[in-house]
């Protein structure tokens, strides 16, 4: 696999879209995404307001992922000053297990670096143990006391507290 990952192109938000709400549609049967949908889909918003890369794989988009570069964005969420966050990491279920996710993830603390971050803020389902497993093997830690919950769902924070002086 030649994974290149970057910025979403106009002519590729159709394609992060479908992939987007496919990938957290398979994470659970029951899971009624209800509205959450249709922000999902909405590439073009998240891409005007904040930083959405994709990951390539050849002509075909794999992944996705919303870098928020800090706490005044619509697409923050509880941020604290001096984060950024991450939101809506999402690889097509098809690629999954092939790196593109921690490719992803690795831009965002890279792009974290380089705006002279704090840290990195995202949250999560409790049933994306998948993706859990990939924010701790990059250092991010479970952090309870920012936990959210929404009705019907439980929402999981993690933080990743950033070196300055790297």
């Amino acid at each position: 696999m030649a994974l290149e990952v970057r910025r979403v192109r106009r002519a590729e938000y159709d394609a992060l879209a479908g992939l987007t709400v496919a990938a957290y549609r398979a994470l659970r049967s029951d899971w009624d995404l209800g509205g959450y949908a249709d922000e999902l889909a909405d590439v073009e918003a998240r891409a005007a307001a904040a930083e959405v890369l994709v990951a390539v794989d050849g002509a075909e988009v794999i992944g996705g992922v919303t870098f928020v570069p800090g706490p005044g964005n619509p697409y923050a969420e509880d941020l604290r000053e001096g984060e950024v966050g991450v939101r809506m990491l999402a690889v097509l279920p098809a690629a999954q297990g092939k790196g593109a996710g921690r490719a992803l993830m690795a831009a965002c603390i890279e792009r974290a670096h380089a705006l002279g971050a704090a840290g990195i803020a995202l949250h999560s389902t409790a049933w994306m143990t998948v993706a859990h497993r990939l924010y701790e093997s990059l250092g991010f830690v479970r952090t309870p006391s920012r936990d959210l919950t929404y009705p019907d769902v439980e929402i999981l924070s993690f933080v990743l507290t950033l070196d300055r002086c790297r």
